[in-house]
């Protein structure tokens, strides 16, 4: 047996040491925020600052390269080779946060770049208009750009890449190596396949995002569910006591001859009120049965039986462990004497109810596993105790009559109605231990 009976809502973040493709997907995923780094929300911190390191490796590396082609391969200025090196590499540091404003930043510096070398002294046998400097940095904020931006603005930066490389074909040199076609045709395919692996963590994360909130609701509605199914059991054991009150006002004229007037009139405005809130609790438990014994226009399940049947209580457990023991599942119960007379309706049926659901849990879980089942009481409480080992092979079967409920979350609605206390657990040998204290007092309004 194990807490996978209790529902329990997911988060999108990863468990720790999670290796699957949504701990990937997570580092990629859209920043939230203008501003925001690339991988900000990565789960680890060197994941965070990575960004920011490669960029500085990139600007240290091609910042002097840069520098160096244009004054020793290109001929031109030294001052204009430092320029146009800071112009071509610095901004790439301004693309881990806003790589659309270190893009227009570079495209402006490589344009410039392209024109001032079409007077350079030895431009010829060279690359132009793109130095392969420029190529590699404009790669790498191809990267950035594809992990931040949208598809249309993607598209927007490759036509505007293609465009100005056109245009400067009209100026070209001669005897140059055109690269103008080489850099659209990688600026493309690096936009392509970084927009699709951000899609892929965009996607990855609204698909989380949804199971999040789906497995959320799904817990609303299953306590929400036992809640019901608690109201309708406790229905029986009220409207009980509300017929003997209603039998034992009708009855007191007639037990308790000579009666003054006042007093019969009294009597028979209790019973007057007990008949009018058993009947109001009626029409209640029409609503509240109406999916399990009822049709959906009102009318009888073709059986008829299951919701009007008497609510089980302590007396009943011996049955249910023999049903159990039968099923294959071995039990061993020990069951103190007058434990059903010591308990009020409500611990009764969910002393019952708990021991139910833990057997049932014990052969969905840990099929033929030593099992025991204690129910002890004292002057004050109920104490009802399951506890399991192992499970002995791997095939499950199930009892007749298992659990009706949602496992855990049953156990502890029930409890909690009872003003009691849950404990449950895994044991070191892998076995598991359910363990429920009921008041026998009336505590109810406490737990209220």
């Amino acid at each position: 047996m194990s807490d996978r009976d209790e529902a329990r809502p997911r988060t999108p973040a990863p468990a720790k040491g999670d290796r699957s493709p949504v701990r990937f997907t997570v580092v990629l995923r859209t920043p939230a925020r203008a501003a925001e780094p690339l991988f900000a929300r990565a789960p680890k911190a060197w994941q965070r600052m990575l960004p920011y390191v490669v960029a500085g490796i990139l600007v240290v590396s091609l910042l002097p390269a840069t520098i160096a082609v244009l004054t020793n391969d290109y001929k031109a200025g030294g001052g204009w080779a430092g320029a146009l090196g800071a112009a071509q590499t610095v901004p790439l540091l301004l693309a881990v946060t806003r790589p659309l404003a270190a893009w227009a930043l570079i495209l402006v510096a490589d344009t410039v770049g392209a024109v001032v070398l079409t007077h350079a002294d030895q431009v010829a046998g060279h690359a132009w208009p793109w130095t392969p400097m420029c190529i590699v940095g404009y790669l790498a904020l191809m990267i950035c750009l594809g992990l931040r931006e949208s598809i249309r603005t993607l598209i927007g930066v490759w036509l505007v890449t293609g465009g100005v490389g056109v245009v400067l074909g009209f100026f070209e040199p001669d005897g140059v190596t055109t690269t103008a076609a080489l850099l659209f045709v990688l600026s493309g395919s690096f936009l392509a396949v970084t927009g699709a692996l951000r899609g892929i963590g965009d996607a990855q994360q609204r698909v989380a995002e949804q199971e999040s909130i789906s497995e959320a609701e799904r817990a609303r509605r299953t306590l929400l569910e036992e809640r019901a199914r608690i109201a309708r059991e406790l229905h029986d054991v009220v409207a009980h006591h509300m017929s003997v009150i209603t039998v034992q006002a009708d009855s007191a004229p007639y037990r308790l001859p000579g009666m003054p007037e006042p007093v019969r009139e009294e009597f028979a405005a209790i019973a007057a009120s007990a008949r009018q809130s058993l009947g109001e609790m009626r029409r209640l438990l029409t609503v509240l049965r109406g999916d399990r014994a009822n049709g959906g226009d009102g009318t009888r399940t073709p059986d008829g039986t299951g919701a009007l049947a008497p609510q089980p209580g302590i007396g009943r457990i011996q049955q249910l462990v023999e049903a159990t023991v039968r099923a294959g599942q071995p039990v061993e119960l020990s069951l103190a004497a007058g434990a059903e007379r010591a308990a009020p309706p409500a611990v009764d049926l969910s002393a019952y109810r708990i021991v139910q659901e833990a057997l049932a849990n014990v052969v969905r879980h840990a099929p033929g596993a030593e099992t025991r089942v204690s129910v002890t009481h004292d002057a004050g409480e109920v104490l009802v105790l399951v506890v399991n080992g192992p499970a002995a092979r791997d095939a499950a079967v199930e009892p007749a009559g298992s659990g009706t409920g949602h496992g855990l979350v049953g156990m502890r609605e029930r409890v909690r109605l009872t003003g009691g206390t849950l404990d449950t657990g895994p044991l070191p040998d892998g076995g598991f231990r359910v363990a429920a204290r009921l008041p026998l007092n009336d505590a109810t309004e406490d737990a209220s």
